[in-house]
Order: structure tokens, then sequence, then C-alpha cells
């Protein structure tokens, strides 16, 4: 995610890094050149392309707008759903760790390790939803934080996050059996475990369910159709202009529809991405502060003004 102050009104024309820029340029430049060479048959034969009237595409860049809007709304609304849900994660995980730390009893050696590994259980846990939602492997993330014995069956698990909730629930069971804590503080502890898991289908919803794809086919052959078309329409009213109107409106709509793709999938390391590691090392650092440990890690901090 790209983190820094709002750009100098001079330099945001100059910024780069976050900007749609590069998906696009190869469209737009594709449109400007095509808007030139018209421009320049219609200087040297005029009347090659007859005055058409702006109401027709003042009628389809209103219609164009109108899909556009929709589905980068709805593609932010995805973007935003995400970042609730790991903002979700990040307070159920802190409170189960307060619940452990504050209802088990830390006196005895035993109390002591439940607390540790429902603690360790959590950072695993939460490493490895990231994990998945990057399609990416966690067992360096992850293998520190789980007993070596699970190590095997935990890599041949489909669903780690999965595989590390129902380890914790297991747990849970068993400082029930051991009378560690009341039924009472148990089925509250065994909420978080579930809100946790809630957190974790939604994110798989939002990662494996797309916009639907003739929605999207629509969108891009109609901005398409309709930045190809413009040049023909334009150049007998604004002559030299052509170019640089025509340019500035394919970024316009060529970037809302990239932007859009872009939002639509929240978990990915693009730019605009969500900072899932950030996110991720917060809530182990929250975590083993909570533990009392010394061996914390650092703060992911921005590079050049990113965040991942």
């Amino acid at each position: 995610m790209i983190v820094r102050q709002k750009p100098h009104p001079f330099k945001i024309f100059f910024t780069f890094r976050g900007s749609i820029i590069p998906k696009i340029y190869p469209q737009v430049l594709l449109i400007t050149l095509l808007s030139t060479l018209i421009t320049i048959i219609q200087h040297w034969i005029p009347n090659s392309f007859p005055y058409y009237g702006t109401a027709t595409f003042t009628l389809l860049g209103i219609a164009l707008s109108l899909f556009l809007g929709f589905r980068n709304n709805a593609s932010y609304q995805r973007w935003w759903e995400a970042r609730s849900l790991w903002g979700q994660l990040v307070y159920e995980c802190r409170s189960l760790t307060r619940q452990m730390l504050s209802f088990i009893d830390d006196e005895s050696d035993n109390g002591q390790r439940t607390q540790q590994r429902m603690v360790y259980l959590t950072i695993a846990f939460t490493h490895a939803v990231r994990h998945r939602l990057r399609d990416t492997e966690p067992w360096q993330d992850i293998e520190r934080f789980v007993d070596p014995k699970h190590h095997a069956s935990m890599r041949q698990s489909h669903n780690v996050p999965n595989y590390l909730m129902r380890m914790m629930g297991k747990e849970l069971g068993e400082i029930r059996r051991q009378g560690l804590v009341s039924d009472h503080i148990i089925q509250n502890m065994d909420e978080r475990l579930t809100s946790m898991t809630i957190v974790l289908a939604a994110c798989e919803r939002i990662h494996n369910t797309p916009l639907p794809f003739a929605y999207m086919l629509l969108v891009h052959r109609t901005t398409y159709l309709y930045c190809i078309m413009l040049p023909f329409g334009l150049v007998a009213s604004l002559g030299w202009a052509t170019p640089l109107i025509c340019a500035v409106i394919a970024y316009t709509f060529f970037g809302l529809d990239a932007l859009s793709e872009e939002l639509e999938e929240p978990f990915g390391l693009a730019a605009n991405k969500l900072p899932l590691t950030a996110l991720s090392r917060t809530i182990e650092i929250n975590l083993l502060e909570a533990l009392g440990e010394t061996d914390i890690p650092p703060d992911i901090a921005p590079i050049n003004g990113y965040l991942p």
C-alpha cells in the first residue's frame, strides 16, 4: 500500500509510484498516435472526416462513466471490506490474547505453557491467513510458532489457517478439561475463535469470487470502442487539439478501468493492495509483547513510500 503525504500540486503531475500510468500508458499512447494520424490526414486532406457533432459522444461518455463508476465503487467496496476484516482480525487476536493472559493462572508451568501455545498459534494463524490470500509459502513465518511434531501434518493440509484454527480449538478443549478457566470464559474464548474463522471465510470469499467477467468484458470493450471512435468525431471541430483532448480522456477512462481492476483483488503485492505483511507483523509484535518476550521483531517501515 502506498503511504505518503499529499504531494505538492506541482509534483502530483510527476508522481508515478502508486499511479496507474505504468499499466495504461500503452493504451493512452495508442489513442494519442491514432488521434495524431487522423489529425494529420484531416489537415492535408480537408473534410476527410466530416463534423458529426459532440452530442453522440457526450451521451456515450456519460453511459461509459456510469459503467466505470459502478465498477469502481464495487471494487472499492471489496477493498474496504477486506481492510475492515483485517481490522477485525487485529481486534480478535488482541482480545483472545488478553483473555488467555488474564484468566489462565500463570503461576504454574502448565498455565504458562498453555498461554504461550495459544498466543503462538494465534500469531501463526495470522501469518497463515496472509500467505493463503497471497498464494505464497507460509512455512518460514509460521513453523517457528508451531510445535515441530505438527509440521508434517500441517504441510499436508490444503488450508493451513483452518488447520491452525482446529489446533487452537483442541487447545481450548484441553484448557476446559484441565479446569484452567470457567465454562463461561471458555465460551467467550470460543467466540473469539469463531470470529477469527469468520474473518478467514470472508477473506477467502473476496479472494475467490471476482466481479462477473461479463461485466468486466463489457466495460473493457466499451472503453476501447469509445476512445478509438473519439478522434474521428472531434477532429473536424478541434483540429490540432484533438490528440491532447483524446489522450486526456483515454487516460481518465482507461485509468478508472485499470484502477477498479487493481482494487478488485485487495490482497496482492501491487502498490495499491492492502499492507497485509505490516498488519500481520503488528499483530505479532503486540502478542509477543503481551507475553512479556523481549525478542520482538521491528515494525515494518515504508520503503520509498510503499508499505507491503
